[in-house]
């Protein structure tokens, strides 16, 4: 790469880029733009210490979490961020527990800018990457990334993947400036759920009943998202 990068140890990441962000303002240098990349293992878990004690002293940093649900480069563990029923390795009959919320729980953080996205809506990451960039303070950037081997479907369905994710609503696009207006960035087609779902071995063991819970989930989700986005133009 022609630009600088440092690779750092798994769960500092955010801690990492602050130190560098803080070491450039101390030469003087307020132009340089230093992002964070790392993963939902690193980021809602073993890292989440470092990068909330980071939002917390707004750090200028942009920080862009890549979702693949699971701790996929140690053999598809389960994650806080794993969604619920989903199989790993290590929860073989779904896991029991529900996703962790890192957009929501950044947003609480009241940092100036919180974004989802995806990779499969190209568009829509650029325009937000470019907009953390003319921001000052702590941005995060949460990136749905599907992952055939952990995800358990034909690589070539990775475009595929990730449109249904955002069209059947279980992951919308959207952002949170301040802690408090949000924005909906894409009208989803509201495609059934288990159009996404069924297309994955991780969830070829859910049942009817499992399904119509998750759909349940996803439409009281996309309610409360739409009232905030609401309120957040009527204020």
């Amino acid at each position: 790469f022609k630009i600088p990068f440092y690779h750092a140890a798994f769960e500092t990441a955010a801690a990492t880029a602050a130190g560098i962000s803080n070491a450039l303002l101390a030469k003087g240098d307020e132009e340089t733009v230093v992002i964070a990349l790392a993963g939902d293992g690193g980021t809602a878990d073993i890292g989440f210490q470092s990068l909330s004690g980071a939002a917390d002293r707004d750090e200028n940093i942009i920080y862009c979490c890549f979702d693949n649900e699971a701790y996929m480069n140690t053999g598809i563990q389960v994650s806080s961020a794993t969604p619920q029923l989903a199989w790993t390795v290590t929860t073989p009959r779904g896991k029991v527990g529900k996703k962790k919320n890192m957009v929501e729980i950044m947003g609480a953080h009241h940092i100036p800018y919180v974004a989802t996205a995806c990779a499969c809506f190209p568009d829509d990451l650029r325009r937000k990457i470019a907009e953390a960039k003319k921001i000052k303070g702590t941005k995060y950037i949460h990136i749905l990334s599907p992952c055939p081997t952990g995800w358990r479907f034909p690589e070539r369905l990775t475009p595929n993947i990730g449109r249904l994710a955002v069209e059947t609503r279980y992951f919308p696009l959207y952002e949170i400036r301040n802690g408090r207006e949000v924005k909906i960035t894409h009208n989803p087609k509201n495609l059934p759920v288990e159009d996404y779902l069924l297309a994955q071995g991780r969830f070829k063991h859910l049942n009817e009943e499992d399904i119509h819970r998750i759909k349940a989930e996803i439409d009281r989700n996309w309610l409360e998202l739409t009232r905030r986005e609401s309120e957040s133009y009527c204020s």
